[in-house]
């Protein structure tokens, strides 16, 4: 038994030109690179490339949700104003609760590089005992939102701070995070020791 609860996390790039193997995608390997880096449990990766298309969306959200058992789905791609971009309105159509600071603090964060950061129209919902969070399209654009900006005066809060949890809250697995990468908050009352192996 390891010290750790395990986890499986859906990792979906939503991108017509990857899926449709014009680029390759560099969503999906951004995201394993930092949760590979954040997270001491293990865990167990169900990727997803699929079209910008709002049915595909949902189908994959369900799928991960429902039949995987996915506690934590991270979406890259489809989360601006041009008309593809469907992906906030395939995770609200799937959605039990909306879960609205995640997308107000990815906007904050990345207005500190873009103006244009207002445009992103990201949403974070809870299905089930899952959360669902869309994030930008670029890797770098990825880390900045999920870490934060520790070294800004002030510092700025990534929105992965927060996800430990708020998965505690909904009745998912325990995760524990490298400090170094990204302080999960708790409060004490929440806190537990690891598990001994």
């Amino acid at each position: 038994m390891t010290e750790f609860d395990s986890v499986r996390i859906g990792l979906v790039s939503v991108s017509d030109r990857a899926s449709g193997g014009v680029y390759e995608d560099k969503g999906v390997p951004a995201l394993r690179e930092w949760l590979g880096r954040a997270l001491r449990n293990p865990v167990h990766y169900e990727p997803r490339v699929i079209p910008d298309d709002a049915a595909a969306i949902g189908a994959t959200l369900r799928e991960l949700v429902d039949e995987r058992g996915c506690a934590l789905v991270l979406t890259t791609g489809g989360t601006g104003p041009a008309a593809r971009d469907v992906t906030p309105e395939a995770t609200l159509a799937v959605a039990d609760k909306v879960m609205p600071g995640f997308g107000e603090q990815m906007r904050q964060i990345s207005l500190h590089f873009v103006p244009t950061a207002i445009l992103s129209r990201q949403v974070a919902v809870i299905r089930g005992k899952a959360l669902i969070i869309n994030l930008p399209g670029q890797p770098k654009s990825i880390a900045e939102t999920l870490e934060g900006l520790p070294r800004a005066q002030p510092p700025v809060h990534g929105i992965f701070s927060a996800v430990p949890y708020c998965i505690d809250l909904i009745g998912g697995p325990y995760l524990e995070t490298d400090e170094t990468v990204c302080k999960a908050f708790r409060p004490k009352s929440a806190l537990r020791a690891p598990r001994s192996g």
